[in-house]
């Protein structure tokens, strides 16, 4: 039987695959073709329950071990391309208020209050810096210049390709570890040279990337884990 309750989200835009996935929230979001019968729907879950209950219980666990709402004190651990730092609360004087320092993040005890503020801030200067090196990579390796690459406040959606050729890609990313980040950059490149999932799209994608089945799991499995 299936009780696990989820969000539905019907797509014109999504041709033929269902997806799941759990938000930062903690919610089950099931996204689908926009004429998908509910019953491939309830098949899709129930054939996902399992992988469903085992990442609900993951998230549950990164939460209580994180909290949440996070308190941002000392000993609270924070991810910076898949690696765990934790937090110190000190006395940092004059100059930056949190700084990741001698492998631990420090946050000066005047700044408390704004901390997830200071956070979001630190997390986005390193996203830009890391991924539009990656990006030139690629684009140079590809041929394939974007217009622009923003770094976004995006909870769910890592990355985006505009019709113009702009890319956004959430400064999240950068909890993530390099092998996810650079699958994550490959496919909005894509998006330039194909502006859909086809077919023609992933033999390119996998061209690029062989293994990119295994990035995109990997994302799947944990996005939960890129919180903050």
């Amino acid at each position: 039987m299936l009780d696990i309750p989820y969000t539905l989200i019907r797509s014109k835009k999504r041709k033929r695959t269902l997806s799941l996935r759990i938000d930062d929230d903690g919610r089950v979001i099931v996204q689908v073709p926009y004429r998908t019968p509910e019953k491939d729907v309830t098949a899709f879950v129930r054939s996902r329950q399992a992988w469903i209950e085992k990442n609900l219980a993951l998230y549950r666990q990164r939460s209580r071990e994180c909290g949440k709402p996070r308190r941002f004190v000392s000993g609270d651990t924070f991810l910076y391309l898949y690696d765990t730092y934790p937090l110190e609360v000190c006395d940092r004087g004059k100059g930056r208020p949190l700084a990741l320092v001698h492998g631990s993040f420090q946050l000066d005890r005047g700044s408390h209050e704004k901390a997830r503020e200071l956070f979001v801030k630190w997390y986005a200067g390193r996203a830009r810096e890391i991924i539009s090196e990656r990006v030139d990579h690629y684009r140079r390796q590809l041929g394939l210049p974007p217009i622009e690459v923003r770094i976004t406040g995006a909870q769910s959606r890592y990355g985006s390709c505009s019709a113009d050729n702009r890319l956004s890609f959430s400064w999240r990313l950068i909890m993530a570890p390099y092998p996810v980040i650079d699958y994550v950059i490959i496919h909005e490149i894509a998006h330039i040279k194909h502006k859909n999932h086809s077919k023609r799209f992933w033999d390119f994608v996998e061209s690029v990337m062989p293994d990119y089945r295994q990035r995109r799991h990997w994302l799947n499995e944990n996005n939960h884990l890129l919180m903050l």
